[in-house]
């Protein structure tokens, strides 16, 4: 058997046609590009859905690997040994945040962070009531799929988490629903899955002070947003409003995976009895994940790519104009680009791939293609492939 052979027969398949149907064998990654294994090369324009946001095998993120391999990758689960790597890491991160986000709970993946915010809320709060918002996406494990906004992708795995409401995106009237029964929120600030659908300043300042009126934990889930990618080194620092847990994941780590909550010490302590060990993650802060994580953070600040991020978002709307482009919603370097034609998306998008330019589409946006590239892109990789883009809409 060749290799696409034994990719199909063996490795676990999540669609009828991967990738559209396109053998992409890759070998290499490095920067923005990636090579496969005849030698051609294509442009990243989705960082593995939001992961790399510091490009492919950044030499810093190397680094960090092979360093901490040397040491020590991995001790006990989560919370039992003091582990210099994670010490280090929520130091790091949480003098990046707000005085009341400074307590990490490690995870290996965005999905196992939602799966604890959500315990969390209902263990501090004692209610079960939680509300997410239609066309949300927080990831496929029960209590995450609970809290999806789409019934397609939810109905065949149902029974889920009972006593959940999905509001309305930016529905100020719809935040009347949030009462002294409701134990948490969770919301993007910026939609992802959604094809980019970017909350209102107003929406969250008003979102925020119904859940300080009922005593309700409103969590942001800024697995895909942060670590930069938004234009700040995460979304909700550009409304002024501060969340009582932070989600994320995805850019976290470098290529690695791993994942985090964020909240309060005292929030956070409700974990450590009744029961003890409340909430446990045998990888969570995995050393070398860990290790990695403290590595592309500093590459973030120390390159400034929130600011590439904002200068990214400018190129696209300037160089990708068609007529067949219905509508750009983009914020930073997360964006999508609406034909509000599915074929014709994926037409695009197949044809892209076969001009060296990956991308995809959103999962409850199928109009849309996804343009996310790694922050380290430069103008001239970008632009050239906007162009190719351009050449491949100009073929249609």
């Amino acid at each position: 058997m060749n290799q696409r052979e034994l990719f199909l027969r063996h490795v676990a398949q999540t669609s009828d046609l991967p990738l559209l149907g396109e053998d992409v064998n890759i070998v290499s990654a490095k920067g923005v590009t990636l090579t496969d294994v005849n030698g051609k090369t294509y442009t990243d324009l989705i960082s593995g859905i939001s992961v790399s946001n510091v490009g492919h095998c950044h030499p810093k993120v190397l680094e960090a690997i092979q360093t901490q391999s040397q040491k020590f990758m991995h001790l006990m689960v989560y919370g039992e040994f003091n582990q210099s790597p994670q010490v280090n890491y929520a130091n790091t991160l949480t003098k990046h945040l707000p005085e009341s986000l400074n307590c990490v709970y490690f995870t290996t993946s965005g999905s196992e962070a939602v799966e604890g915010a959500l315990k969390l809320a209902k263990r501090v709060t004692g209610r079960t009531e939680l509300i997410a918002y239609k066309k949300a996406y927080h990831g496929s494990t029960q209590g995450a799929l609970s809290v999806m906004g789409d019934e397609y992708f939810k109905n065949s795995f149902r029974p889920l988490l009972p006593d959940i409401k999905f509001l309305a995106f930016n529905s100020l009237e719809d935040l009347d629903q949030i009462t002294s029964n409701t134990a948490a929120v969770i919301i993007e600030p910026i939609q992802g899955e959604a094809g980019v659908r970017i909350a209102t300043k107003e929406f969250i300042t008003q979102l925020r002070k119904k859940c300080d009126e009922h005593c309700v934990l409103l969590i942001f889930d800024e697995i895909q947003s942060g670590f930069g990618r938004s234009g700040t080194l995460f979304a909700f620092e550009q409304y002024n409003v501060v969340p009582d847990v932070l989600l994320m994941a995805k850019g976290m780590g470098g290529g690695l995976p791993i994942g985090a909550f964020v909240a309060s010490t005292r929030l956070m302590s409700a974990f450590s009895s009744n029961p003890v060990l409340g909430h446990i993650n045998t990888f969570g802060g995995n050393a070398l994940c860990v290790a990695t994580a403290q590595a592309a953070l500093e590459v973030i600040v120390d390159e400034h790519l929130s600011s590439r991020a904002i200068e990214i978002e400018k190129l696209i709307l300037k160089h990708l104009q068609h007529p067949l482009i219905k509508e750009i919603r983009i914020k930073g370097a997360l964006g999508a680009i609406d034909f509000m034609d599915e074929a014709l998306n994926m037409k695009v998008i197949k044809a892209c791939i076969q001009q060296g330019i990956i991308s995809d589409w959103f999962l409850f946006c199928p109009t849309a293609m996804r343009i996310a590239p790694p922050l380290t892109i430069t103008n001239e990789e970008l632009n050239a492939a906007l162009a190719k883009i351009i050449f491949v809409l100009n073929r249609l």
